[in-house]
């Protein structure tokens, strides 16, 4: 049996730090109270409209804005942002448990399940907590009598007396369905918030929340993956029951951690306390230079030990939660109460990763915070002018790391970072970047600071190259400076354009996304019924497709990525005067077996191929780039080929007559060629086969928020 006190730290909610009321799910499983989610979307659309003032910050006495969500509140009104362009139906919602901008869909709070099953929950708490505190029937003339009994479908109490008169024998109500006094009416059936008259019937395991079958038949979850509902109560409760059984069975080693534990609280107090002494001795022996650096150092010396005091706190507590019949594993035994499976798979699913993390955490125990200080001896041999300019580097602060792989060079550049530890300690962050010149004998580093793990900047010089580096602050305590790393811009201004879906694009073997930034090859029915006329050999088509913007001069570049599953792709410029020609060219039509650039032929057939060719073109194919068969190119067919790099770039120069293929992750050229610039040209592409092509995007804005989630 579960002491319901126990759980209280798990029934209470993150806005308001009260008991829940009518809970509801957010998409990132976290439970707010329905109120709470109304306040904080008029107080974040208050904060938008008033500059994100501290006085539109108490907007509501119940919640408050966190300090990361104002944040993004100013940079939203830094970009411009109107008056009154979030609303409460806004989609956009900062969630208090996990700090992030949630998107609640086109229906906002009325998409939104409510938590049943902590309901019940709190309901059971209440009760234990206001004791025999009776509850009084809804129908009895004054003074009312005390409930015996409630009804389900009435969602009302009842004395004995108001219950037989109300619920005839004989009648449709005498089938109701009555429990014992409670204030806790919920629905019978759970019905899908989008589809009102329809009842949640599958689970979706992409969304992690039960859905009917409107919903997968042409809702927002279509193409996602479902299992039936109790499939997934089945599973869920028996790893939840397997999880808290094997906690219950290690009750012995979670006390064991937690007097570990409080014993390292002590020693951290007692080494921070001997840390300041030793601290405020080295600062009095050059008393007259270091008398405005004493305070500061007591400051970070007390900051580091609130953090490590606060990291072993938090992390007793937690474990504290892993005893039976309080905290974590309680709650969950709470739930697994619930008989419901729609009601209880909605809850199971994020309490089974909590469960999960937890006994993870178990398994490989480690202290949160070291309990020495011995980072904080201060060096009395320095000179007295460098004393001046000291600053600790706190081991607390984790040095950052600049992210190479989500970071990219393109019409702007987007530079991010992150923690080894996946923690952030710092409270803002400097980024440092100058360009590299082998002329110049000193470097002058350009500064900016930000809040969050990722700046966007746009004053770069093209066909360049750049060092970044960053480091991260907590007060007067800074990390170490991250590695260096180099990287380059486009050699030219980014040219946009979209793929053009009217002139010469064949819709029946070429399929484009809505946006216009994707183009992919199928093969159907017409190449079928094409190859069942012919009998040697397999013949196919190049599908042609062209950019919707052309260039008349200047130097331009722009990039994008083909999938390694592509079986042939050829990318490149064609002028408007061939365009007719090239969608109308009857020897595009070729065998694999003797496709130019592939390899597999004498390189007789290149001349002729060439002569026809109305655009300049290079083949690609099999993660594989083909380097045309030129004068100036290697005799070897097998070092024309190189390996296909992930994104690949063009850079068209309209005054030099020159097009260049680049390798647009390192800026490499791979090969360059003359072009025919006498008209306006266009970006060109065909595709053969199973294949796809998907633009680069451009780096806006929006490319700032944090890369943890996506």
């Amino acid at each position: 049996k579960v002491t319901i006190k126990g759980i209280e730290r798990e029934l209470i909610c993150p806005a308001c730090k009260e008991l829940f009321t009518h809970p509801l799910i957010l998409p990132c499983q976290h439970n707010v109270c329905h109120k709470c989610v109304k306040e904080i979307l008029f107080a974040f659309e208050d904060s938008l409209a008033d500059g994100g003032s501290e006085s539109s910050n108490q907007s509501s006495p119940r919640i408050r804005i966190s300090a990361s969500s104002m944040d993004r509140i100013d940079r939203i009104n830094k970009s411009g942002r109107k008056r009154n362009s979030l609303t409460p139906r806004s989609t956009l919602f900062p969630c208090p448990s996990c700090q992030r901008d949630i998107d609640l869909g086109e229906r906002g709070i009325n998409g939104l399940f409510r938590n049943f099953t902590l309901e019940t929950i709190v309901e059971r708490y209440r009760q234990a907590a206001r004791a025999a505190v009776a509850i009084m029937c809804d129908f009895c003339k004054p003074p009312p009598q005390e409930s015996t009994k409630s009804c389900m479908d009435c969602s009302a109490s009842y004395c004995n007396e108001c219950f037989k008169i109300h619920h005839p024998w004989g009648t449709v109500k005498a089938q109701h369905e009555y429990v014992g006094p409670t204030t806790n009416f919920r629905p019978k059936i759970l019905m899908c918030p989008e589809h009102e008259m329809e009842r949640v019937n599958m689970y979706c395991e992409i969304c992690r929340r039960p859905v009917c079958h409107l919903c997968k038949l042409g809702g927002g979850h279509a193409n996602h993956r479902v299992t039936t509902m109790s499939t997934a109560y089945k599973i869920l409760k028996e790893k939840l029951s397997k999880d808290i059984e094997y906690f219950i069975s290690e009750e012995s080693q979670v006390k064991a951690h937690i007097t570990q534990l409080d014993l390292l609280v002590k020693e951290t107090e007692c080494n921070s306390e001997r840390a300041k002494r030793e601290a405020s001795q080295s600062f009095e022996k050059l008393f007259h230079v270091l008398e405005e650096k004493k305070s500061a150092a007591l400051r970070a010396i007390d900051t580091s030990k609130n953090i490590r005091l606060e990291k072993l706190q938090t992390q007793v507590e937690e474990y504290q939660g892993l005893l039976e019949n309080s905290g974590l594993v309680g709650y969950a035994q709470e739930v697994l109460k619930e008989t419901d499976p729609s009601c209880f798979v909605q809850t199971a699913k994020q309490l089974h990763v909590r469960i999960q993390k937890a006994t993870e955490s178990l398994k490989s125990f480690r202290p949160a915070a070291e309990t020495t200080f011995e980072d904080f001896v201060v060096d009395t041999a320095k000179q007295e002018d460098n004393l001046r300019d000291l600053s600790f580097h706190s081991n607390g602060l984790e040095i950052p790391e600049i992210n190479e792989e989500q970071s990219r060079m393109y019409n702007k550049a987007l530079i991010s970072w992150e923690c080894p530890g996946k923690t952030d300690s710092a409270d803002i962050y400097v980024l440092e970047y100058h360009k590299l010149n082998k002329e110049e004998d000193s470097v002058t580093w350009q500064k900016t600071e930000v809040c969050g793990k990722s700046k966007v900047l746009s004053d770069l010089d093209d066909d360049s190259s750049y060092a970044f580096r960053v480091r991260g602050y907590k007060g007067s305590i800074c990390s170490p400076w991250s590695r260096e790393v180099i990287m380059h811009t486009p050699p030219a201004p980014v040219f946009s354009f979209l793929f053009d879906d009217k002139c010469g694009y064949n819709n029946e073997h070429l399929q484009l996304n809505p946006r216009r930034t994707s183009v992919e090859s199928r093969a159907g029915f017409p190449l079928l019924l094409g190859s069942e006329r012919l009998q040697v050999g397999c013949y196919t088509t190049l599908d042609y497709i062209i950019g919707d913007t052309g260039i008349a001069k200047g130097k331009h570049f722009w990039a994008f990525n083909v999938e390694a599953y592509s079986y042939l792709v050829k990318v490149g410029v064609v002028p408007s005067n061939k365009i007719e020609k090239l969608f109308h060219n009857t020897h595009d039509v070729t065998s694999p077996r003797y496709e130019q650039d592939s390899g597999h032929d004498s390189g007789s057939e290149d001349a002729v191929l060439d002569l026809s060719q109305p655009c300049t073109l290079v083949t690609l194919g099999r993660k594989k780039f083909f380097i045309p068969a030129t004068p100036a190119a290697p005799k070897d067919p097998a070092s024309r080929i190189l390996p296909l790099p992930s994104c690949l770039g063009i850079c068209l120069d309209c005054d030099r007559g020159r097009v260049g293929f680049y390798d647009a992750g390192c800026m490499k050229c791979l090969y360059e060629c003359e072009v025919d610039c006498s008209g306006l040209m266009y970006p060109a592409f065909a595709l053969m086969g199973g294949a796809a092509v998907h633009l680069e995007e451009a780096v806006t804005a929006k490319n700032r928020e944090y890369h943890d989630d996506i």
